[in-house]
């Protein structure tokens, strides 16, 4: 697992392109945008206008079925020219032989030395090369409500056993009609919501994803047990958990129907909108001694069936340069990749950027094998919403998903 880079400020880079592209080509480009502010078209004009003779054809895929449509596209042989894809999934892409190594196009192009110091060196390929080009990155961390904290007398949880105290502390009936109207803690058991529970159990001693017993061992099964009770013994999730995405956790908490949550900075001013000065952040809690949180990254590459993969690497450079990423990222609410947009960075309130600077020290990558988009996709959601629903152990769920990494 590798670690991350600090956030950077500083210098200014010109636009250049190191290849040349035929007349009258067409790039195909994948990309997922869940925001109703959605810059593309405008992003897509300027590209246009800059380079007569490419057109770009974006097609917004929807998420949650985003990699299920990339990987059948491959297989169909209908993949898109280039894409925006996740560090998880690069294993597999390489493995399938999609995408095409983009060391040449950058060792020419003038906007690599703008990129974040190390950026290149986070996102570089299993083999050696580079396929991936960083559009935006984020760190995960802990909402909170202060304000609710606040009236308990209660302070920020920064441990395991505080977090818990705290969840259950904020899981309130205020209507008094027997149930919690407010829950402890928004719980993502879906798709994508491996980082709540990583942060819960893998930062456990001795405990690991795709280390041999790095599963099995009591700890790290008793890091997921601690985890199922907050569910079903605590009771400080909603009931509707095992089945809760982003929307569901992030609109919870915005609505004031949960007081806590794991996400990043891209909700972040979506939050603020709701709540103002009631919600702050702060690292996600050290639980079992250490800290464990991810590096949420997202770049562009270029597919193998690409046929004008020149027209490709000036589109998906366009993205990654200083004006054009501070756009894309300021409808994402995510970070830029350029050292000259990140040097006067207004977008995000001080308190989530320091958290996320904060949380920068123990940030981590998933491993940077095949399996792990497996484990994103199906094997971690299945087995957690198997696990809270009493229909396998906590020790069950963690065999299946070290089977995985460890046949």
């Amino acid at each position: 697992m590798r670690k991350l880079l600090t956030i950077a400020a500083l210098s200014a880079s010109v636009i250049a392109y190191g290849a040349a592209a035929n007349a009258d080509d067409t790039v195909r480009f994948w990309y997922h945008f869940d925001n109703a502010d959605n810059p593309m078209s405008d992003l897509i004009a300027k590209f246009e206008e800059q380079n007569p003779g490419i057109t770009i054809e974006a097609e917004n895929v929807p998420w949650n079925s985003y990699y299920d449509n990339l990987y059948t596209s491959i297989i169909a042989g209908n993949a898109p020219d280039a894409a925006m894809v996740k560090l998880y999934a690069q294993p597999r892409l390489v493995e399938m032989g999609a995408l095409v190594p983009i060391d040449d196009y950058i060792a020419g192009w003038d906007g690599k030395a703008d990129l974040q110091d190390d950026l290149l060196e986070l996102t570089k390929g299993p083999d050696g090369n580079q396929y991936y080009l960083p559009i935006q990155y984020v760190v995960l961390y802990l909402y909170y409500r202060a304000d609710m904290l606040a009236e308990l007398g209660m302070e920020v949880p920064k441990t395991c056993e505080e977090f818990r105290e705290a969840a259950k502390a904020l899981t309130q009936d205020t209507n008094g009609d027997g149930n919690p109207d407010i829950y402890g803690f928004g719980f993502r058991g879906a798709k994508g919501g491996q980082e709540h529970w990583g942060s819960l159990v893998l930062s456990r001693d001795g405990v690991s994803l795709d280390q041999p017993g790095g599963l099995t061992n009591p700890t790290a099964i008793e890091g997921t047990q601690w985890v199922v009770d907050l569910f079903e013994k605590d009771h400080v999730f909603p009931p509707s958990a095992p089945n809760d995405g982003f929307k569901e956790v992030t609109g919870a908490l915005k609505a004031g129907k949960t007081a806590m949550t794991i996400h990043h900075i891209g909700s972040a001013n979506d939050m603020v909108a709701a709540l103002g000065d009631k919600i702050s952040a702060t690292t996600v809690p050290e639980c079992g001694g250490g800290h464990w949180t991810t590096f949420g990254d997202e770049s562009t590459a270029i597919f193998s069936s690409a046929e004008s993969k020149d027209a490709a690497w000036k589109w998906i450079s366009f993205l990654s340069t200083t004006g054009n990423n501070k756009e894309f990222n300021e409808a994402t609410g995510q970070l830029p990749v350029t050292k000259s947009d990140s040097a006067n960075w207004t977008l995000h309130p001080k308190r989530f950027v320091d958290a996320t600077v904060a949380s920068l020290p123990f940030a981590v990558t998933l491993p940077n094998t095949p399996e792990t988009s497996d484990f994103v996709n199906t094997v971690w959601p299945v087995n957690m919403q198997r696990a809270l629903t009493g229909e396998i152990t906590a020790e069950k769920m963690n065999q299946n998903i070290e089977e995985l990494f460890n046949p």
